[in-house]
């Protein structure tokens, strides 16, 4: 891809108006998730304003960096680094000096290392100050046309097999909120295969290198992605994003067993609700997600 590096700048500079940029300030820098033209004006302007870049991967950031025609120097802040280097860029903070802080795709410290140096930043008394950006997460839920939303949960990457991974994946059906998920193509087709057992009628989103060149959004019962994803070798490839469709309380309430129905009203004349949810997901081991979404539903039937 060829960028004409000068006409842009000029562009940033004229889009960055009269908005201030002080020295001894953390800038969250958002970068493309896949498609370079996301790359946003405000973002050219900062990372050609600061003394220096952090980033998660020198080499993907440097090439990130080439393509816009900036040359700027490089430090490594990684998960397996964040402490100590953190403790080096609030130094450099604390010199005067601009940083900003790209992770390898996407907005920072939301999956991606981060968090830490935002938190050593602040409790040093420095500021930070956040560009909006690309996000794999926002990308994904507006595809996925969740009207019955009431609002959404970011679950990140659950754990990679076994018992926990069911358990993690169960607490999350039932929601009346989105969920939203990240998985490997190598764990694709095992997280489906769950999803069409655990909860075979709940929507599902499946996104698919989002803003790249194969980009695949498919929506539909969780039942029938196994089968979809096996039609075409080719969708088990590249990196994905899911967003477990909301379930509306009263449909959540309705799905009960109804012994556990009758359990749960019968603690909740007793007990408040959080208690009495508690107990009853520890006898009936289902969801607690789904427990207290039906909780919430008796309470406002009965309060009606």
């Amino acid at each position: 891809m060829n960028i004409d590096a000068s006409l842009l700048m000029q562009a940033a500079r004229a889009a960055a108006g009269g908005q201030q940029y002080p020295a001894g300030t953390l800038y969250l820098v958002p970068t493309p998730i896949g498609n370079l033209a996301d790359v946003s004006l405000r973002c050219l302007h900062v990372l050609a304003l600061v003394d220096a870049v952090a980033c998660e991967d020198t080499r993907v950031s440097g090439q990130l960096l080439h393509h816009l025609g900036l040359h700027k120097p490089l430090l490594s802040l990684h998960q397996h680094n964040e402490q100590s280097a953190s403790a080096a860029l609030v130094a450099r903070l604390q010199a005067g000096e601009r940083i900003a802080y790209v992770s390898d795709a996407g907005t920072p410290a939301v999956s991606d290392p981060g968090a830490v140096l935002v938190a050593a930043v602040a409790r040093a008394g420095l500021r930070v100050m956040p560009l909006p950006g690309p996000s794999a997460v926002v990308t994904a839920l507006s595809a996925a046309g969740d009207a019955r939303a009431q609002g959404f949960a970011f679950a990140g990457f659950l754990p990679p097999k076994g018992q926990e991974r069911r358990t993690r994946l169960q607490a999350l059906l039932g929601s009346a909120q989105s969920q939203v998920l990240f998985e490997a193509p190598h764990r694709i087709a095992n997280l489906l295969d769950l999803l069409a057992e655990l909860a075979p009628a709940q929507t599902l989103s499946v996104c698919r290198e989002l803003t790249k060149q194969f980009e695949t959004v498919h929506t539909g019962p969780a039942a029938d992605m196994p089968a979809w994803l096996a039609a075409d070798a080719q969708r088990e490839r590249g990196e994905f994003v899911l967003v477990l469709h909301a379930e509306p309380p009263q449909a959540v309430a309705e799905a009960l067993p109804p012994e556990v129905a009758r359990m749960l009203e019968r603690l909740m004349q007793e007990l408040p609700l959080k208690q009495a949810v508690q107990i009853a997901t520890d006898l009936s081991g289902l969801p607690r997600n789904s427990l207290y979404e039906a909780g919430l539903q008796m309470k406002k039937a009965a309060e009606a």
